[in-house]
């Protein structure tokens, strides 16, 4: 069992920085890939990033490449997006999760904890 609380959500405006955090409890969170998703009004969750268990192994949603950057610090059970160069188009709800399995992955499917989001607003 895992729980997941995001954080670091808020206004920015166009070309503004954000950090988001995930703050992870319960066992076996090093053994776990995470992901950021986001929704935005009207629309569907999407895949922005997941990391592998060890962050070795990283993956993006090509809108959001060479701007955003996940991480992980397994010792603080911590999930981290650095959000760069931001775009009115990021304005959504982020979520974090957690996947049982090791390997990154983009399926919504496969991430069974879900935190409660947190609102990014991006003016432009």
């Amino acid at each position: 069992q895992v729980q997941l609380v995001e954080s670091g959500g808020g206004l920015v405006q166009a070309g503004g920085s954000l950090r988001l955090s995930c703050a992870a409890s319960g066992h076996s969170f090093s053994t776990y890939a995470m992901g950021w998703f986001r929704q935005a009004p009207g629309k569907e969750r999407e895949f922005v990033a997941t990391i592998n268990w060890n962050g070795g192994n990283t993956r993006y949603e090509d809108s959001v490449k060479g701007r955003f950057t996940i991480s992980r610090d397994n010792a603080k059970n911590g999930v981290y997006l650095q959000m760069n160069s931001l775009k009115p188009e990021d304005t959504a709800v982020y979520y974090c999760a957690a996947s049982p399995y090791a390997s990154i992955s983009s399926t919504i499917a496969q991430y069974r904890y879900w935190g409660q989001g947190t609102q990014v607003t991006v003016s432009s």
